[in-house]
């Protein structure tokens, strides 16, 4: 589906290792004062001074996470490093510093994999991040894209999953399941072209959802607007393997139950035509579609008057006794359980 803007390919055995490793990071900069040393010894030097340190990471597989052939490598790069930082705002942290390790098969030139760096450089450059160290190896399975995030904060603004307690309010930033329609939709364009090479895609009514799936952002900025409301969320998680999941984690870990509504659910227009389109339940994708990178947290009842009227922010159910169980209140008004069915990356086929 995507033009090879690259005819030039230039083996990567050409270089070696280490002259694969020097090429590809003598343009990254060091950003941050933790930084001490980064890449160019055997192991990268960080001084936190009286912060905690806050590490994740994340592992992408070819053909498990991506498909080259609806992800430019580009956009690709830029994504391994979001749901890194992700990970890291879900703890209420700035992220700092992260690694890349990269597993190629002899299909990639050198070329392909400058793209791929230079998606990891722009998201490096967005959010202030220091690429401080990683590993190159070969693959005979395709691309593998390993990467670890380092991030900071004050012991004290440090937010895990298992502080909610009944009573409080559940919150998410932004809209939900977007990312999982532009999935569908390029996957049905995917479909179209493999029965029809000459075709081309019309996608300009689903921009949105497209860029939602190839181009998701880390919600770095919750953290300072939540200083600035002065709210300390009780517990938090990020949206990747879908909503139902992710409330079920929080659940679990705080030993509570919960009512989520609905009529709540902040769905973009586009996503509900597109929903009409492929005759899918919006309420569905909103809740089980992953891959938003949004963030999903709860706060106490008298934090409410600070958050209501913050277009960041919806309010889409409360936390209830764990013997009451985490429910799904419908428009209806009906009471059905909630159920994990978001993306399981060990599911088999």
């Amino acid at each position: 589906m995507l033009e090879n803007k690259n005819p030039q390919r230039t083996s990567i055995s050409q270089l070696g290792e280490f002259g694969l490793i020097d090429h590809l990071t003598k343009n990254f900069e060091i950003r941050q004062d933790s930084t001490l040393k980064g890449i160019g010894d055997d192991a990268a030097v960080l001084d936190f001074k009286d912060k905690k340190a806050i590490v994740t990471t994340d592992l992408l597989i070819e053909g498990i996470h991506f498909d080259l052939a609806f992800m430019p490598l580009k956009h690709l790069g830029y994504k391994a490093v979001v749901v890194n930082l992700s990970d890291i705002c879900a703890m209420n942290a700035k992220p700092t510093q992260i690694t890349v390790s990269i597993a190629i098969s002899n299909r990639f030139p050198l070329e392909a994999v400058e793209e791929l760096y230079a998606g990891i450089a722009l998201a490096a450059n967005q959010y202030n991040v220091d690429v401080i160290g990683g590993d190159t190896t070969s693959s005979q399975t395709g691309l593998l894209i390993s990467v670890t995030a380092l991030g900071q904060a004050d012991e004290s603004e440090i937010v895990y999953r298992n502080g909610a307690r009944p009573n409080e309010l559940l919150v998410v930033s932004g809209d939900l399941g977007s990312a999982y329609m532009g999935l569908q939709v390029l996957e049905r364009e995917k479909q179209v072209f493999l029965v029809n090479p000459q075709s081309q895609p019309d996608l300009d009514n689903y921009t949105y959802l497209i860029e939602r799936q190839l181009k998701p952002e880390a919600r770095t900025d919750i953290r300072t607007l939540l200083h600035a409301l002065e709210i300390k969320p009780t517990s938090m998680i990020d949206i990747s393997d879908g909503l139902s999941s992710e409330i079920l984690h929080l659940c679990k870990q705080s030993n509570v139950g919960c009512n989520l509504f609905e009529e709540k659910l902040p769905i973009d227009p586009q996503l509900i035509n597109t929903c009409e389109e492929f005759n899918i339940d919006a309420t569905t994708v909103a809740i089980n579609g992953g891959e938003d990178y949004e963030l999903l947290f709860t706060i106490g009842l008298g934090d409410f008057d600070k958050i209501k009227a913050n277009p960041n922010f919806t309010v889409i159910g409360h936390i209830t006794e764990e013997k009451e169980g985490a429910h799904l209140i419908t428009r209806a008004d009906t009471k059905i359980p909630l159920k994990a069915r978001g993306w399981n990356a060990l599911e088999s086929e």
